[in-house]
């Protein structure tokens, strides 16, 4: 079997590579939009600026399964003057470039990594994979016509599509808001989260990874959207103090009314950021255990160890 992964130097893609490389179920073939990306000698390396006029014969030669990570990721403060053009100029019409010349290729499977940002952006039961899409950001609707896109695809080519919805990642090199909070305990900052019962799905590096691979070989994945999870889910001030038990310190959380620190937020227009930190996304992961058979292999005190090294 020949694997083909996209946007194989990013977060996601490095370990994902690196454990393909590892345990060898195929041989492996990478694309990146460097060419000085690196990548162990016997493994094929195609520098491609990913569009939807890119032509990906080369790339796809031979290919049995893809894993396509590839992606305009979702940005902070986006300052692009419409964020929805670009975001479905890369994620929705490039995606479906590639999957169109994916199919013609011979391709079997393609896997998807998508978003949570599908489903929502909070809510008070967990999200299912066969929940109502309700993406509320530019990202998110991109991400949702792509998946629309693959399915439409796969019914007119036979092409096996399997998608992959994350939460927030975490792992070593992350950013955002996770890279705050880490920086924030390791500097032993006080923070106000001490009152917050909220609840948060998070997926760390090394149980995404797992999902995915298990995505790309198991028969009955094809034509599946799976949620990623960690299985045990984390208030606010879990997450402070796993990782402040990965780092060796002493969390520094105080407690503050949670509506004060709404009005906070809002009055300082970052409702956004308070939203990720403090309110509750929670993902149902039973979908995947009953397909595929899997579960997270890092719990997340685990993850976190591994992901604030």
């Amino acid at each position: 079997m020949r694997c083909l992964i996209t946007g194989a130097a990013g977060f996601v893609g490095e370990p994902l590579v690196e454990r393909l490389h590892r345990e060898r179920p195929c041989e492996l073939q990478v694309t990146t939009r460097s060419a000085a990306a690196s990548f162990p000698a016997d493994v094929r390396h195609f520098p491609i600026e990913i569009s939807s006029e890119t032509d990906w014969t080369a790339a796809l030669h031979g290919v049995d399964v893809v894993v396509h990570l590839a992606a305009r990721v979702h940005i902070m403060n986006d300052r692009a003057a419409d964020p929805l053009t670009e975001f479905r100029r890369i994620n929705t019409a490039a995606t479906l470039n590639f999957a169109e010349q994916a199919a013609r290729a011979g391709v079997k499977r393609l896997v998807f990594i998508s978003s949570i940002k599908v489903n929502g952006e909070e809510n008070d039961r967990p999200f299912r994979h066969d929940d109502t899409p309700m993406p509320l950001d530019p990202y998110g609707v991109s991400k949702l016509e792509s998946e629309i896109g693959l399915h439409e695809i796969s019914a007119r080519t036979g092409i096996e599509v399997v998608v992959i919805r994350p939460p927030l990642v975490y792992g070593p090199g992350a950013r955002g808001n996770f890279a705050l909070l880490v920086g924030l305990v390791r500097k032993k900052i006080p923070l106000p989260f001490a009152s917050l019962k909220n609840h948060r799905t998070l997926v760390a590096l090394p149980n995404l990874v797992d999902l995915i691979i298990a995505a790309m070989t198991h028969q009955g994945a094809a034509g599946q959207t799976f949620l990623a999870g960690d299985g045990d889910d984390l208030s606010t001030p879990g997450l402070i103090e796993g990782i402040a038990a990965g780092l060796g310190v002493k969390p520094m959380l105080l407690p503050f009314p949670p509506a004060l620190l709404q009005l906070g937020a809002r009055l300082t227009g970052k409702d956004a950021v308070y939203q990720r930190l403090c309110g509750s996304l929670q993902v149902d992961i039973s979908h995947a255990r009953d397909v595929l058979g899997w579960s997270p292999i890092v719990t997340p005190r685990e993850g976190l160890k591994i992901a604030v090294k």
